[in-house]
């Protein structure tokens, strides 16, 4: 499947927004509901891994094709819907200019497309999508092929802000873009801090922190300086979760009032995970989350007590 095709199928964020979500028919809280997290489905990493080869290997996908549809059509058979499935990054393997990507992208886009249509997808830009070090040409096809790589929309009541963290990791090749998004997301955080949503949440791809504020800088998280300047930003304009992937393992931590969730893969797991997607409820006063492995969530769906949580009123 060509993007031109793709773009039928996929509701891609364009305008900073996904028409997905009318914001005027979505800024009031109606009620709990809830949607799905994955990550790093990264078509190519599993090969790429296994011999050692993160760099130029990757020329085999098959697992990763097993895995993403099982997660799709665990997805598509859960009752009630979720509200929207959003990929926290890395959607396939293979970096801008080197090989497979072209035929990694037109597979995860021919599995993707068998998403429920009444569950729209929401994409997030990894650092495997648009390079370590980004460039203006390595994000306009990442817009070409999926969409914004950054974006906010409505849904319920709660205001959802898609971000690049790749920006924060390393924006030397495109320092422009990172002031846009900069300004965009101060913005966007001013509007959260005024309006009456019921929560503000972000997604992106590299965590923040892997359970500290205070933790080491290591390739999975952001730098000290950075991160807790975001978070110190996010926590004033009343953001309470941050939603990442990356790390291919559980991993996560609070920060004052920030609750930073990093959700393991649904692809290559670099620890004792299961690949697996997260399930998140979203409550009038909180937000109650759970990581399923792919054969939980398709034997069993969602526990009742989160299904409780979503009768409550």
């Amino acid at each position: 499947m060509s993007a031109a095709e793709a773009g039928g199928v996929f509701r891609r964020a364009r305008g900073r927004t996904l028409d997905a979500f009318p914001s005027e028919k979505e800024r009031e809280w109606k009620g709990p509901f809830y949607f799905i997290q994955g990550a790093d489905p990264q078509f190519g990493l599993m090969k790429a891994w296994s011999t050692g080869n993160c760099d130029s290997g990757g020329d085999e996908w098959g697992q990763e094709i097993r895995l993403t549809e099982q997660a799709v059509e665990a997805i598509n058979k859960l009752k009630p819907k979720p509200r929207f499935f959003v990929l926290c990054g890395d959607l396939i393997h293979a970096m801008p200019g080197t090989p497979w990507r072209k035929e990694q992208t037109a597979d995860l886009q021919r599995v993707l497309a068998r998403v429920d249509s009444d569950i729209p997808l929401v994409l997030v830009s990894g650092n495997h999508d648009l390079g370590n070090a980004p460039t203006p040409e390595t994000v306009a096809e990442f817009q070409r092929t999926w969409g914004d790589d950054y974006f906010s929309f409505w849904v319920g009541g709660v205001l959802c802000l898609v971000l690049n963290s790749q920006f924060w990791f390393d924006a030397s090749g495109c320092p422009a873009l990172k002031q846009a998004q900069d300004q965009w997301l101060d913005q966007q955080l001013s509007v959260a801090g005024q309006r009456e949503c019921r929560h503000a949440v972000v997604f992106q791809h590299i965590p923040l922190f892997l359970r500290s504020i205070d933790e080491d800088d290591d390739y999975f998280n952001l730098t000290k300086a950075v991160r807790k300047e975001v978070a110190d930003k996010l926590i004033r304009a009343g953001v309470t979760a941050v939603f990442s992937g990356h790390y291919h393992r559980n991993a996560g931590g609070t920060y004052q009032s920030l609750d930073m969730v990093v959700s393991s893969a649904i692809g290559c797991q670099l620890g004792q995970d299961t690949h697996g997607l997260r399930v998140v409820v979203v409550t009038a006063e909180k937000i109650v989350h759970r990581y399923y492995s792919l054969d939980e969530l398709s034997e069993k769906g969602i526990e009742d007590d989160l299904l409780g949580l979503m009768q409550e009123k």
